[in-house]
């Protein structure tokens, strides 16, 4: 099974005072057992890295950027994601989702993801599994 990282989930398994590390922490640690394959976007490495500029865990996001990048598990989208999720953003699809989450959509669907490590409500109203 392949799960996409998400930034809300990251955060909140990094951030012991957000409301959803508990249930974060929980998910992950069962993905972990269960050899879950991740994969993100380096946007989402954007947004965490800006997220976390000033908190303790800001080089725990490094350690896992280092660990995804040799296994390409590290996506960049591409310039047919990038135009595929700005019509999707200008729409307003998926319960109004900022072009970071469009983007992700993107990618998820054209990997044939459907679950997401996250909490954020945008993945589900686009019609993918959130995983806490």
């Amino acid at each position: 099974m392949t799960v996409f990282l998400d930034t809300v989930g990251l955060l909140a398994l990094w951030d012991e005072s957000d409301q959803w590390h508990c249930a974060a922490r929980a998910s992950f640690s069962e993905l972990l057992d269960c050899r879950t394959d991740f994969v993100t976007s380096s946007f989402i490495f954007l947004e965490c890295g800006n997220a976390a500029a000033r908190r303790p865990y800001r080089s725990a996001i490094s350690r896992l950027r280092k660990q995804m990048e040799p296994g390409h598990r590290l996506i960049v989208p591409t310039v047919e994601d990038w135009q595929t999720a700005w019509p999707a953003y200008e729409r307003g699809d998926a319960d109004g989702a900022g072009i970071v989450d469009q983007v992700s959509f993107t990618i998820m669907r054209r990997l044939r993801i459907s679950k997401a490590f996250t909490h954020d409500g945008h993945f589900r109203a686009a019609g993918f599994e959130t995983l806490f």
